[in-house]
């Protein structure tokens, strides 16, 4: 480790690396690495968060480690557009790789800080996979679009499934991976899709309507590993009691079939309803559901083993950091957490908001959920929540 030593709070750990914040596509693009300041300094604020409490691992660029995942030819790739001079060559490569997208367009010092991604995760693992720790989150991970040749949806190297293979090889452990990012977790499915020791869930908007147009129910899993890919696709215009509802009846059928060893979950808050890059409509609750949820399930079935990584969210005022924050505070069990599922508004603290408010485009709220009354309610909710009830039924008719 890197400036300190790792240290348990509360059995848990938080792993942050600043070299993280320098995965930035362009000014605007919607993947914007200023969450993560606004995260860390909301949880500083809320005094439960030191500069001493962030571990940062040793950084290097390990291409042994990268190629648990990723292809030679991709990896070199992905380093060559940094030193590559002649515009046109550059340009090959780029869009043979899937790095001249809109999505996921190339910027100098692209290999080095998704590396430096890929190294918080690793070590979130080894902390608790080593003992040193119950639980870890690593909010700058979850880059669960990448496949091993190539990059998708504003992501180049999947590190969940690179700290996945890490754990493999080196504890022979039974991983499940759970997504609940709005878009699929199709790069971390694929990888491991005939994988028997690897399960991976998924709850997301139905890629009927949404990127990257996978994650049907169907999708079940091939050869050895068929049986241990799962995915609840949910309408569009979800709310947050049939999203609990799907995540509550699906994975606890998931989690008591598979029995892993060990937890690894992908934190993506684009279902809220102010996300401007999906249509599900929830609200701040289910992010304080989600990872009680899976805190809760880690003691229950993998002696609290529980590594915790970030993932999509592009309203990165108003969701983004109160979501994150969330995990840590249910992570640590900080008084915090109490308090906010509690029947009484929790307000926000006030030099976080005023420190931020000037460079927010929105008005930030002033407490840790939403009022009732901040998001309208979806005419259609009946007839949503049946179709998603009919898909829960599908995900589990088998276990």
């Amino acid at each position: 480790m890197k400036g300190n030593e790792l240290r348990m709070l509360s059995n848990a750990v938080f792993i942050h690396h600043s070299d993280s914040s320098g995965y930035k596509f362009h000014d605007d693009h919607p993947f914007d690495p200023i969450r993560q300041l606004l995260t860390i300094d909301l949880l500083k604020e809320a005094n439960a968060l030191s500069d001493d409490d962030i571990v940062s691992p040793d950084y290097i660029v390990d291409e042994e480690l990268l190629s648990l995942v990723h292809r030679d030819d991709y990896i070199q790739a992905v380093k060559q557009l940094n030193s590559e001079d002649d515009p046109r060559r550059k340009s090959v490569i780029a869009e043979q790789y899937g790095i001249m997208t809109e999505d996921t367009p190339h910027f100098e010092g692209l290999h080095e800080a998704a590396s430096a991604i890929v190294t918080g995760s690793v070590a979130a693992a080894e902390s608790v996979m080593s003992g040193q720790s119950l639980h870890a989150f690593h909010l700058a991970g979850g880059h669960h679009h990448a496949f091993p040749d190539k990059a998708s949806g504003f992501c180049v190297y999947n590190d969940a499934a690179i700290a996945i293979r890490h754990i493999r090889k080196h504890y022979n452990a039974r991983v499940l991976y759970v997504d609940t990012d709005v878009h699929h977790g199709d790069g971390v499915q694929w990888i491991f899709y005939d994988d028997p020791d690897v399960c991976t869930y998924s709850i997301h908007e139905t890629g009927k309507y949404l990127f990257p147009g996978t994650g049907f129910a169907y999708e079940k899993g091939v050869d050895k590993g068929f049986g241990t890919s799962f995915n609840v696709p949910l309408e569009p215009y979800t709310e947050d009691e049939s999203w609990l509802e799907s995540f509550n009846v699906t994975i606890r059928k998931v989690i008591d079939s598979f029995k892993p060893d060990v937890i690894i979950s992908q934190h993506g808050c684009d279902a809220h309803a102010y996300d401007p890059l999906s249509h599900i409509h929830c609200s701040m609750n289910i992010y304080k559901e989600i990872p009680a949820i899976l805190h809760e399930l880690a003691h229950t079935y993998t002696d609290g083993k529980w590594i915790a990584l970030g993932g999509g969210g592009y309203d990165i005022w108003r969701v983004v950091p109160r979501a994150w924050s969330l995990v840590w505070l249910e992570m640590m069990d900080h008084p915090l957490a109490s308090s906010i599922k509690g029947s009484e508004p929790v307000p926000l603290p006030a030099r976080w908001l005023e420190q931020w408010q000037p460079k927010s485009p929105n008005e930030l709220p002033h407490n840790w959920l939403d009022a009732d009354d901040d998001i309208v309610t979806i005419p259609r909710r009946d007839i949503i929540s049946e179709q998603n009830r009919n898909i829960q039924s599908i995900v589990i008719q088998d276990l």
